[in-house]
């Protein structure tokens, strides 16, 4: 019974991605646990494994190929006695649909193996490739047809002894019967096509780009964040005079360890402690309701060529800046490299953005759904400030700002969540208590 290789769901958001390369050629025996391709997501490649043993068949989805559905066919596995004749037309199927029984089958005009049925209960009927032609070829109902086959999937044999059943005429459309159904919205207005865009440069030189799965994603998700997320920003002043001092002290004794602490190492501690402080911030919007989180799980921006990445440093509350900066150094390196698995990258109730380093005086970050706030982090530079005692005095100064969202975090909760980072970090012994 050849068996589907279907394009696996690599995160729980995936929808669709890229057959970057396959690691098996047709004719191949492959056992279960060995790796059969390399599948683009929008943020990551990832390896995909063999769940069943046998032989390479055919494979349907070449490599290279973008926007392969999730559970698409892209392969087909024989078992030890079976050839490609028992594999059929078997053309890539579309992830299945619930389909009401009442639904009638209609012999298709081409004579490839349609997608895979379903059942009245919505549950995917397992048939052969060979078994789905002859079936359509045949008119027949595969939810009406008992598989022989290990697990009850249908064969070849199954579908040729059984004889066509009438389906009964499918249900008129509830929006059809009643004139008072409310009409579809037309979708908003997404700005000029990219023809229309074009035409506007006629004439002029320029290089067309074309959009990766993680542009696209980012695009997608930074108009929904400013469409769908009502922002406001609290900005304050932080002297980073006692944290730079005392950074300096620490990394002296660290040497011996080859531990080096960043400023960005406690601002990311700053943050997890002030989620802890004020932990009705600690919070994300999750559509009808929201999430207090317990735990403190800070994603930070990671810059990558060609977009970017927040991986989420977990329980950060909890560990140590020493232990903070080697995590963050390790999930930076990854990230740069691609190579983050889904699950070090998405979740979090907090973000940081920190452009100190390329100079940034100042600026206002995107907040990242769900998230409830993100941390905008400027360069720390010499200014001059008033002292409590009235005196004129030279500090080193950093603005931020703080991206709320106003649907779960309200502006006297957003100031106080500021004021208790603002806190740890000029008065960073406190973050050791």
């Amino acid at each position: 019974m050849p068996t589907e290789i279907l394009m696996p769901a690599l995160s729980p958001t995936m929808e669709e991605g890229t057959l970057a390369k396959w690691l098996v050629k047709e004719g191949d025996t492959v056992n279960s646990g060995d790796l059969l391709a390399e599948i683009e997501t929008d943020k990551a490649t990832m390896e995909f494994e063999a769940v069943d043993e046998g032989t390479v068949g055919k494979i349907l989805i070449a490599e290279g190929t973008e926007g392969v559905k999730v559970n698409s066919v892209i392969a087909v596995l024989l078992e030890d006695g079976e050839s490609a004749d028992d594999i059929g037309e078997a053309a890539p199927a579309k992830a299945p649909e619930a389909a009401p029984a009442e639904t009638p089958a209609e012999p298709p005009k081409e004579t490839s193996a349609p997608a895979a049925p379903a059942s009245a209960k919505g549950e995917r009927i397992f048939a052969s490739p060979l078994a789905r032609r002859i079936a359509a070829e045949k008119g027949l109902d595969l939810a009406q047809i008992s598989g022989s086959g290990p697990r009850g999937r249908i064969v070849k044999a199954d579908v040729e002894s059984a004889t066509a059943t009438p389906a009964s005429a499918a249900p008129e459309p509830e929006a059809a019967k009643s004139p008072s159904a409310t009409p579809t919205q037309a979708p908003a207005p997404q700005g000029p096509s990219a023809d229309a865009i074009a035409k506007i440069y006629d004439g002029r030189d320029y290089e067309e780009i074309t959009l990766d799965g993680m542009r696209k994603t980012i695009a997608a998700r930074l108009t929904e964040a400013k469409q769908t997320v009502p922002h406001f920003y609290l900005r304050r002043d932080i002297k980073l005079d006692a944290l730079l001092k005392f950074r300096s002290q620490l990394n002296k004794r660290l040497e011996a360890r080859s531990v080096k602490l960043s400023v960005n190492d406690f601002i990311i501690k700053a943050c997890a402690l002030a989620l802890q402080s004020v932990p009705a911030a600690n919070a994300v919007w999750a559509g009808d309701r929201i999430l207090q989180l317990t735990p403190s799980d800070v994603a930070v921006a990671v810059a990558i060529e060609g977009g970017l990445f927040t991986p989420v440093l977990k329980d950060a509350e909890m560990k140590s800046l020493s232990a903070l900066s080697a995590e963050m150094k390790d999930l930076a390196t990854r990230a740069r490299d691609r190579k983050l698995a889904p699950h070090e990258y998405q979740g979090g109730s907090f973000a940081i953005s920190n452009l100190g380093m390329f100079g940034i005086d100042n600026f206002d970050a995107v907040i990242n759904p769900p998230h409830g706030a993100i941390l905008a982090v400027g360069a720390g530079v010499k200014k001059p400030v008033v002292g409590s005692d009235g005196e004129l005095a030279v500090a080193t100064v950093m603005s931020v700002t703080l991206s709320v969202d106003h649907r779960v975090i309200d502006g006297a909760l957003g100031a106080e969540l500021l004021e208790a980072i603002v806190q740890n970090l000029e008065n960073p012994m406190v973050m050791l208590a």
